[in-house]
């Protein structure tokens, strides 16, 4: 059962990165207005590229479970600086703190699911555990 639940964690975190980059590439200008308005102007076009493509390489490998770990610290890298930039509720206006707050929690809790998999791994069904299982014959 832990080795379902392992493979079911991993998938459900693996697709809110695949949408996250998904609705970056889609709505590619848009992004890059949004991290005007928080203030990251500095080469916005390689720093969304890149998060998009650690967004994408992170969540394919833990969705495959090769490399699940280094797939995690990918995404980690981007989603805690997004968090405590986009999601500072400290720092919004009194009405609208109660609402980043929830999404700042609701990161937290992503980065804990996150801090999971990289210290735990793929577990039981993965592609790097079928490899290392499996049999060559011939020869």
């Amino acid at each position: 059962m832990k080795g379902i639940m392992d493979l079911l964690g991993r998938m459900c975190l693996s697709l809110i990165f695949f949408y996250e980059a998904y609705d970056s590439i889609r709505h590619f200008q848009g992004t890059e207005d949004i991290m005007t308005q928080y203030g990251i102007t500095w080469r916005q076009d390689l720093l969304l590229v890149g998060s998009i493509c650690a967004l994408v390489l992170g969540s394919f490998l833990m969705l495959i479970g090769y490399r699940s770990s280094f797939g995690a610290a990918l995404i980690l890298m981007y989603w805690i600086p997004a968090t405590f930039i986009i999601h500072s509720f400290w720092s919004y206006p009194e009405h609208l703190q109660r609402e980043q707050s929830i999404h700042f929690m609701k990161n937290i809790a992503i980065v804990g699911g996150l801090f999971t998999v990289l210290v735990n791994g793929s577990g039981k069904y993965s592609i790097r555990r079928m490899f290392a299982t499996s049999k060559v014959r011939g020869a």
